[in-house]
């Protein structure tokens, strides 16, 4: 798979990285010299010192082959121009960063597949850290309606029940259970019982987290 990612920044040169260890083939397009100069240095990968908003950049990065085109800038307005002209290539993915949610909507009706604020989800999870300090967040599913949390388990109204008698729900499913002083992994089959000390990963819908949390904390 082919990925051309516009933006030498935190963002970008992060992505790049991870492309690169999945052994996706990369090309990133950066205009600021020292940034493509430091990204040259440290990728494995095609760095082209050029707009991605320039389609001279974007052909020389041989874009009518690209499997997926990230804008990845902090500018919402430089990362949407491009990703119009990268739309008539027609490349499978087609990806923006935005740092004003307020931009979403111009990058929808243009077509573009997903937007990321990188901004947005750090402040969501330091809210979640001050919220919920307990709980490990492990991922974010579908289009934010469920998370799979890690939660101890200090309820005295569930320790001592069988993972049967209270997974799985409409809400929420056990998908994990953690026990002993390695945590060492069972999965969830009905007879296992909940004790203190006890560790679980459970999936939950987003709308329900909190009621369900409350029925494993203290």
């Amino acid at each position: 798979m082919y990925v051309i990612i516009m933006g030498g920044g935190r963002v970008g040169m992060t992505l790049a990285s991870a492309m690169i260890k999945a052994s996706f083939d990369v090309t990133l397009i950066e205009k600021d010299q020292e940034l493509c100069n430091l990204a040259a240095s440290e990728l494995d990968a095609l760095v082209i010192c050029g707009n991605g908003t320039d389609l001279k950049s974007l052909e020389e990065a041989n874009i009518s082959e690209a499997d997926a085109f990230v804008a990845a800038t902090g500018n919402d307005e430089a990362n949407l121009l491009a990703c119009i002209l990268v739309k008539d290539y027609n490349p499978k993915k087609l990806i923006a960063r935005i740092s004003d949610p307020t931009h979403e909507e111009a990058f929808r009706k243009v077509g573009i597949d997903a937007t990321v604020s990188p901004e947005l989800t750090a402040a969501a999870y330091l809210e979640k850290l001050i919220i919920r300090p307990k709980i490990a967040d492990m991922v974010i599913l579908g289009k934010g309606n469920a998370e799979l949390l890690d939660i101890p388990v200090e309820n005295s109204k569930v320790i001592g029940k069988k993972i049967g008698e209270i997974s799985p729900t409409k809400n929420y499913v056990i998908c994990a259970i953690y026990k002993g002083p390695e945590y060492e992994i069972r999965m969830p089959e009905p007879e296992i019982i909940l004790e203190a000390g006890d560790k679980i990963s459970i999936l939950i819908k987003t709308k329900h987290i909190k009621d369900v949390v409350k029925k494993f904390l203290k």
